[in-house]
């Protein structure tokens, strides 16, 4: 079992006034900010810091005269650096000891997802008020990141979980529907979120699943199937897209807050290529009966809330993408440069080393792109077009990323014990969740044809 934080995330930041933040940042690497341990398993490696993914620091002081523009990408907020560092540590003592055992048996950990419940990463946008962590939405895709770094089942559970299923209940849930069912969210009940059925895919409007009111007036009753649902497997709370009134099309399609014990059943797990303990399954709801009173939103918007959700959780994937990149690279990369061969460790040849620095470069370009579209995102302006460049680019990037290091690992780099080609296949998933490569293609392709007619 996993011992409770004592020092949780929510502590920490309680923590952080403004006479003290510059005194506790600096020494989070020696420092336990997290203390969850795994009994049993052996000390973990030190973390490295290898690139400059998580906060750029000059190592000398500048000599340009200081002056007034806007911050680069890689201008981070105290709190936003704390939790990089902190989920930074998390996974590496807490996720990776246990993420070959999760994915040979293809099932998440229950230690695990308290721990992140534990830690405050299961709420982090949501207010204070509803228990959450009430942090920033770039805090969401550092979080995602530094997961995926480590495992990207574990980090597309904590994303899906709070950039769509918390994000939902939050901007558009009325204050009832928040207070029910927020602070549960952000503290010990993991939520899914049901939109893709058999029938519709990359159409996600043509969904079958109906709610009808029945004759009571009081309750909607749910019918059809979903599928391909992530997180499903362990949730106890899902947002259902339902279709009210099929002939009005996708403008009956309604979302509902709905719970496990209201007769969700879980009719079949997927068995997949990559993410394997990632939970992903087939879902029926036959006479589901759901109070009105758990409609999010208004009735016959839910198109609406989809298609919003659906845009910046695309750049969560994009983080997950990045960050699997990161840690598919960092690890080849320092096999490379202790492996030796013909008298000089393999990194050191030039034939590796530029494919190192190509690499490298793409996942950069990838990383500000992704970063880009949440800051745009967080300031309110548009971004609908930087988060499908930022989804596309990253799974684009990923596949090379994590393909790659297992060549440059060699024989090794193939074998499952090593976790390389884990990567490989968990990476192959960012083209095709919440919107395939195409649609991302189509969306810019529509967006920039703006700029130009």
């Amino acid at each position: 079992m996993l011992s409770r934080s004592t020092q949780s995330l929510k502590a920490a930041r309680r923590a952080l006034s403004s006479s003290r933040i510059a005194a506790v940042v600096p020494t989070l690497a020696s420092r336990p900010v997290s203390r969850l341990q795994v009994v049993g398993c052996p000390t973990p490696s030190p973390i490295r810091a290898f690139s400059g993914s998580a906060v750029r620091k000059d190592q000398e002081e500048s000599t340009r005269p200081e002056i007034d523009t806007p911050p680069s990408l890689y201008t981070f907020t105290e709190e936003e650096e704390m939790l990089r560092e902190t989920v930074r540590k998390f996974a590496n003592e807490v996720v990776k000891p246990r993420v070959y055992a999760m994915d040979e048996a293809e099932q998440m950990d229950p230690d695990i997802i308290k721990a992140l419940f534990d830690q405050g990463l299961m709420g982090i946008e949501t207010s204070a008020e509803h228990d959450g962590s009430e942090m920033s939405f770039m805090a969401a895709i550092i979080v995602v990141e530094e997961l995926a770094k480590v495992d990207p089942s574990i980090s597309v559970m904590c994303d899906v979980h709070n950039t769509l299923v918390n994000s939902t209940l939050r901007l558009y849930g009325n204050e009832d529907v928040k207070a029910r069912f927020l602070p549960r969210l952000a503290t010990n009940t993991l939520g899914s979120f049901c939109l893709s059925e058999p029938a519709s895919g990359s159409d996600a409007f043509a969904l079958q699943t109906t709610a009808k009111l029945d004759e009571s007036g009081d309750n909607y009753i749910l019918n059809g199937s979903k599928m391909w649902i992530t997180n499903s497997g362990e949730a106890e709370i899902f947002l259902v897209f339902a279709n009210v009134d099929p002939s009005k099309g996708y403008k009956g399609i309604t979302c509902f807050a709905v719970e496990k014990e209201m007769g969700v059943v879980i009719a079949k797990k997927e068995k997949k290529l990559g993410i394997k303990a990632s939970s992903t399954c087939l879902l029926s709801f036959d006479d589901v009966k759901v109070p009105k009173e758990n409609v999010v939103g208004e009735v016959g918007k839910g198109y609406k809330i989809a298609i919003d959700i659906l845009n910046e959780g695309r750049i969560g994937i994009a983080a997950q993408m990045i960050g699997l990149a990161q840690g598919a690279f960092d690890q080849a990369v320092t096999y490379a440069y202790t492996r030796k061969q013909f008298g000089k460790a393999v990194g050191d040849f030039q034939g590796m080393a530029f494919q190192f620095a190509e690499v490298l470069t793409e996942i950069e370009a990838a990383r500000l792109l992704t970063y880009n579209a949440a800051r745009l995102k967080e300031q309110g302006r548009p971004f609908v077009r930087e988060a499908a460049m930022a989804k596309y680019y990253s799974s684009v990037v990923a596949q090379r990323a994590s393909g790659m290091a297992i060549e440059w690992a060699g024989g090794v780099g193939f074998t499952r014990e090593v976790g390389l080609e884990k990567y490989w296949r968990d990476s192959k998933i960012g083209a095709i969740y919440e919107g395939s490569s195409n649609i991302q293609l189509e969306t810019i392709a529509k967006l920039l044809k703006k700029d130009y007619v």
